[in-house]
């Protein structure tokens, strides 16, 4: 696990002194304290940051091939990559180290820009080729690991964190005023866009080429919905668990002590009992909770643990919210509204004391269907040819209910109308269109399509497919890499902290998306195959357990120790100059939300992290930050 960073200037041009690359990996010690590397040729520059988890000895970046033609800096893991060097040294490949870094060397040697097809892992990788005067940027297939990159008439540079661009001399930070208003909409800024113009995120399964002063975006892979499997359920059900064991046995290879986030739910409980299986030794695993015990699963995670025997850590936090804040924003870069993050940058604090890499669950509620927001969109869509009379019912409800009951049901009718994409776009953002409006100071969007455009792309690309895999596209193709993952990687970075997330196997993924919607999603629950099949493993109380969250007190907070915070910012007086959002519009949500007329916590957090986040990345240089 390491961050890389690098600048490849335009032929003609020469790439910068080696000090400018320290400098990137000063940025971004974090993702690697062990270790550091910083190679240049004329034309570029290559640096790097290592966690070391395999070959600790022989790992060492950028790692160059034998001739001297072809440079690498990588970011990852790559878990098949014993299988793929005994394929190269047949194949004739001499290897120097038992690193997964000089597989992908030998890899691209051997296949060319076909490599990245071959590789079985988490990767952001960068390749120079000197004799072709070529550079390749690839990023894995779902989105596990980061990749900035920017590029003008003179170079391309690129790193694993935004941070590490913003202190290249000559980089603009400039606001992209279509993402601050993807920000608003839905809490995160979608790929391929960035918060500051001119820069761009490379997407989940493509690669980068750069060339002649010009780049070039090709994909190398795309999840399939179709043709749906013909497996009958039981046959399903045993493909379905020798996936997942074979997903988790493969990300049990490391050199350093590992072990698992655990939060009670079925997913990580199902990757906690398959270590388990796989292990002579207890699994060590990690859980935290709040004092509030809506917020708290603490019980759920220590029965599980006591259920296979784990060296269970758990810890109860008791956060600084202030100080909390702050730092989040530092780490995770872009304007990030997901409060989740608060609780996984702990867990990770907890785990980094005893281990240096863990297992997760993330990934199982997109691929098989366990958002309750899913269950909710197929109701609404099954009312057919009634959907306009329920619409209707649904706003004259709204309109006669208390406005606590009201709201709610005026939202139904509101989706009940709206064609696809927005009937389930409108179920995901963080604020509605005339809300947006009301904080940004533009007129009303002329149709909530507008509103909902940062995911355009992802949502055309879906149009074709079933009513639930239509959705499950849309969150795959951004809200899994581009929420669930930053905070996953930037949380655990933050602590120096490698996390593998065994339900992300893109084999597991391609087999449960062409999986029948009614082996995902039945009798009103979903997960229906994964829970079949978790039943071989985990006990029945697991299984029944209700769907939790990793969620924090924001109401509370903004009542509490986040008041004050919010109303200092609300009223300072950048806030109202910088002119990000309308200040006015900010302290009247604040005002009725402490009142108890309404419960605004996920908006107001919404704005405070976007105005620490200009505090910190505009106001201030990022160094001076750090």
């Amino acid at each position: 696990m390491c961050g890389i960073v690098g600048i490849v200037a335009a032929p003609g041009c020469e790439a910068p002194a080696e000090a400018v690359a320290h400098a990137m990996n000063a940025a971004i010690r974090h993702r690697g304290p062990d270790d550091d590397g910083v190679w240049r040729d004329r034309r570029a520059l290559l640096g790097m940051r290592r966690l070391a988890i395999i070959d600790v000895a022989g790992g060492h970046q950028p790692l160059h091939s034998d001739d001297g033609r072809v440079s690498l800096v990588f970011n990852g893991e790559i878990y098949n990559f014993r299988e793929l060097r005994r394929t190269l040294e047949a194949l004739g490949q001499v290897f120097r180290t038992r690193s997964d870094s000089e597989v992908v060397l030998h890899a691209y040697r051997h296949w060319g820009e076909a490599c990245f097809a071959h590789l079985n892992g988490m990767f952001a990788i960068a390749l120079w080729d000197s004799a072709a005067g070529t550079l390749l940027l690839a990023r894995d297939r779902l989105g596990e690991k980061p990749l900035f990159y920017a590029q003008d008439a003179k170079r391309l540079i690129f790193a694993s964190e935004l941070k590490a661009l913003a202190g290249v001399p000559g980089f603009r930070r400039e606001l992209d005023t279509e993402a601050i208003q993807a920000y608003v909409c839905f809490g995160y800024v979608p790929n391929p866009a960035c918060i500051f113009r001119g820069v761009r995120k490379l997407p989940p399964g493509h690669y980068l080429r750069y060339a002649d002063g010009r780049s070039e975006i090709v994909r190398y892979w795309q999840v399939a919905f179709e043709p749906k499997l013909t497996l009958s359920e039981d046959d399903a059900a045993e493909e379905l668990a020798g996936l997942l064991d074979q997903a988790v046995a493969s990300r049990l290879v490391s050199d350093v002590p590992f072990g698992a986030f655990l939060s009670g739910g079925m997913d990580s409980s199902v990757v906690v009992a398959l270590m388990a299986r796989h292990l002579d030794r207890p699994v060590r695993t990690f859980s935290i909770g709040f004092r509030e015990d809506a917020y708290s699963e603490l019980a759920d995670a220590r029965r599980v643990a006591e259920c296979f025997g784990t060296e269970h850590h758990e810890e109860i936090v008791v956060p600084d919210a202030v100080a909390c804040l702050e730092q989040l924003v530092w780490h995770l870069d872009e304007p990030f509204a997901d409060a989740s993050a608060l609780p996984t940058f702990f867990v990770a604090q907890l785990a980094r004391r005893h281990v240096t890499m863990v297992l997760t669950g993330d990934g199982g509620d997109e691929a098989f269907a366990g958002y309750d927001r899913y269950l909710r969109y197929l109701r609404l869509q099954q009312l057919g040819a009634l959907r306009p009379a329920a619409a209707l019912a649904a706003g004259l409800a709204g309109q006669m209910l208390p406005q606590r009951y009201g709201h709610r049901w005026q939202r139904i009718g509101e989706r009940l109308r709206q064609p696809f994409p927005d009937n389930y776009l409108s179920g995901v953002a963080l604020t509605r269109a005339d809300l947006a409006a009301a904080l940004t100071g533009e007129a009303a969007a002329g149709t909530p399509a507008d509103h909902y455009r940062g995911l355009a792309a992802p949502a055309r690309g879906a149009a074709g497919l079933n009513t639930l895999d239509r959705i499950v596209a849309i969150d795959l193709a951004s809200y899994l890499p581009d929420d669930i993952l930053v905070k996953l990687d930037r949380m655990a970075m933050a602590h120096s902290l490698e996390g593998r997330a065994p339900l992300l196997d893109h084999r597991l993924i391609e087999f449960a998306a062409r999986l029948p919607a009614d082996l995902r999603v039945r009798d009103g629950h979903g997960k229906y195959l994964l829970r079949k099949v978790a039943a071989r493993w985990l006990p029945p109380a697991v299984l029944a357990k209700r769907k939790q969250g990793f969620a924090i007190p924001l109401a509370q907070w903004f009542r509490g120790p986040l008041r004050a915070l919010a109303a200092d910012n609300f009223d300072s007086r950048a806030f109202r100059e910088r002119g990000l959002l309308r200040a006015d519009t900010a302290r009247a949500l604040l005002a009725e939300h402490v009142a108890g007329r309404a419960d605004h916590g996920e908006v107001l957090w919404l704005i405070l992290c976007l105005e620490s986040w200009a505090r910190h990345y505009l106001d201030t240089a990022v160094a001076a930050a750090a």
